[in-house]
């Protein structure tokens, strides 16, 4: 692991052990050449994932990016950060479990707004108004509704019906 304050490369792992979320693992690191000591975190890596942009141009699948995505959505909003770990962690491994090796932006951002969803309604809204590119006012009227009703709102307008228990009786 290269320091991070004089750009070595021989540093010694001094303790090990579980991050809170007990999905990573915390090392204390000293640098051997400049006595600079940091922390660096470990984690399960399933796959190397790229993404495919909706130009068609491919790039490597970032988890921070990710991570930043959700937490501008997330912002001034009571969630722990906590359950933001567990929500991002969630994504990555459902991207990770599709089976390939290419994901396309569409995918994440989907994935993305069903967390959303469930966790936090005014987060879903807010990383929908810039994932759906909203124009005008009416586009956050139709996703509110589309909360209250338990619909999920397509692009263009169309509806789709997701667990409406009384949709038998229409």
């Amino acid at each position: 692991m290269r320091c991070p304050f004089c750009g070595s490369i021989d540093t010694q792992v001094k303790d090990s052990r579980p991050a809170d979320d007990h999905t990573t693992i915390r090392r204390r690191r000293v640098c051997d050449a400049c006595g600079g000591r940091f922390t660096t975190f470990e984690r399960v890596q399933l796959r190397e994932l790229t993404v495919v942009k909706r130009s068609g141009r491919r790039v490597p699948f970032e988890r921070d990016k990710l991570a930043r995505s959700v937490a501008v959505a997330l912002r001034k909003r009571d969630v722990s950060p906590e359950r933001v770990e567990r929500l991002v962690n969630g994504i990555v491994s459902q991207l990770e479990s599709l089976g390939e090796a290419e994901v396309t932006s569409e995918q994440i951002g989907e994935t993305i707004m069903a967390a959303l969803k469930n966790l936090d309604h005014v987060a879903y809204v807010r990383f929908a108004s810039v994932y759906r590119n909203f124009s005008e006012a009416s586009d956050f009227g139709a996703i509110v509704n589309e909360l209250k009703d338990g619909e999920d709102v397509i692009p263009g307008g169309a509806k789709r019906r997701e667990g409406d228990p009384d949709k038998d009786k229409r």
